[in-house]
């Protein structure tokens, strides 16, 4: 077992070294060991993300019961340390053998003398959780909870393991609310699938009963009868009726979005930031044969993926684009009669989703994409005809990127709402949080 931790533990000294995502890191881990066990898949992901998503929880309860401060110790050691706590804490694994193969984990990285230190850390943890009276999840409160008691900002920070930026924005934006959104936003969620639209009824029944028998559980998500939510999937990609392009990984809050927008068969349709290209392919599916998209992105890299998915799904009504958003092209405008416009956004509603997302934020950086949003805004709103609509949609929370730009949209281009605002939120259904307005010119 020692060497499954020691696969998660470069996946987390990577992620410490590399501007590369979390998500993408863990994916290429995952892909280049595929040979293990799924269950040994599946702990590396649970250490890997749980370290990641509960580091400022981890860090902070190190920096109570340690002598020496997370920022000073050996990167390794902090790693393994933060993997040790998140067991004790947030998993089952006795603690007798999180302190030993923690232990065992530091000499092979030749920290055979800091192995003393190691031990007697997380031991001290241990015994703290055990005498807590805590369980399960609520453990950690056992070293939060003169915090917590507290009230302030500061415990808030700690117990959802989020940077004081965020939750001021929360708090500012939905006041007491926050704390529910935070609390649902730390729950694991099962992958939502979007079958094809266009499947009839018993060849959406096969295509769910044949995945049903490779042992995923499936099961309806909201209203949308092609829409599931998905457990114990294990490599989705080898799921039976992913190479023939049956279903897409693709979220309902974002199929509820692109279905609001209303296309119709024979619709032109522009999809401006499309990448990695979920919704262009419900809009394919929409237009039908008698309709087009045009899929843009503004990186070759972007392009290709969604490339990739239109070739396996299928979709033979869609040109793809290398497109800057922000630079419009005048031989386009006046030309389209759906919009697309799911616009670069800070990411808040899927915070557990893409776990580092929330460490890099800045003021400075929000600012600078809410003025991305607006340029995006001014060189892509010239492509609807006149009666045509648009979907402007975000997978954030934040108002300034959602009821601002709308704001922005209507007074500076007269488009009139025809459709929203919509704000879905974590904590009301098993869904991202996502928000979109449909306008009309």
């Amino acid at each position: 077992m020692d060497n499954i931790r020691g696969i998660a533990l470069d996946a987390l000294m990577e992620a410490e070294d590399s501007s590369a995502s979390s998500s993408s890191i863990i994916t290429g881990v995952l892909n280049k060991y595929d040979y293990l066990d799924q269950r040994d898949k599946a702990f590396i992901k649970l250490l890997f993300e749980g370290a990641v998503e509960r580091r400022i929880t981890l860090d902070f309860i190190l920096d109570k019961r340690s002598s020496v401060k997370t920022r000073k110790m050996k990167p390794v050691i902090r790693n393994i340390l933060r993997m040790g706590v998140y067991q004790l804490l947030f998993t089952d694994a006795p603690s007798y053998a999180v302190c030993k193969e923690s232990v065992n984990l530091a000499g092979k990285r030749g920290f055979k003398g800091l192995g003393g230190f190691v031990n007697g850390v997380l031991r001290g943890i241990a015994r703290e959780v055990e005498s807590s009276g805590y369980k399960d999840e609520e453990r950690f409160l056992a070293f939060v909870k003169d915090e917590v008691a507290s009230g302030d900002k500061r415990a808030v920070c700690i117990r959802y393991s989020v940077p004081e930026l965020i939750a001021d924005i929360l708090t500012e934006d939905y006041g007491d609310r926050a704390l529910s959104i935070l609390e649902a936003m730390m729950k694991k969620r099962d992958v939502s699938i979007r079958f094809r639209s266009t499947l009839k009824d018993d060849e959406l029944k096969k295509a769910v009963r044949d995945i049903e028998a490779a042992g995923v559980m499936l099961r309806r998500s909201g209203d949308i009868p092609y829409v599931y939510q998905a457990s114990h999937t294990g490599d989705i990609r080898k799921l039976p009726g992913y190479e023939e392009g049956l279903f897409n990984v693709q979220d309902i809050s974002s199929c509820k979005a692109v279905l609001a927008l209303g296309i119709r068969e024979g619709d032109r349709v522009i999809d401006c930031c499309a990448a990695p290209g979920g919704k262009t392919v419900l809009a394919s599916e929409l237009a039908g044969v008698g309709g087009s998209v045009t899929s843009c992105d503004v990186s070759e890299a972007k392009a290709d993926l969604i490339r990739e998915n239109l070739e396996r799904l299928g979709c033979g009504n869609v040109r793809v684009l290398v497109r800057d958003a922000s630079a419009n092209v005048p031989e386009d405008n006046g030309k389209y009669d759906r919009m697309i416009l799911d616009v670069p956004c800070s990411g808040l509603g899927i915070l557990g989703k893409k776990r580092d997302i929330k460490y890099n934020l800045t003021k400075e950086g929000l600012e600078s994409l809410t003025e991305l949003q607006r340029r995006i805004i001014d060189g892509c709103v010239p492509y609807l005809k006149d009666g045509g609509r648009m979907l402007y949609s975000t997978c954030t929370v934040r108002k300034d990127e959602n009821e601002e730009q709308i704001k922005y949209i209507t007074e500076k281009y007269g488009l009139k709402i025809a459709a929203g605002p919509v704000q879905l939120l974590p904590d009301e259904e098993e869904q991202d949080g996502f928000f979109y307005c449909v306008l009309e010119r």
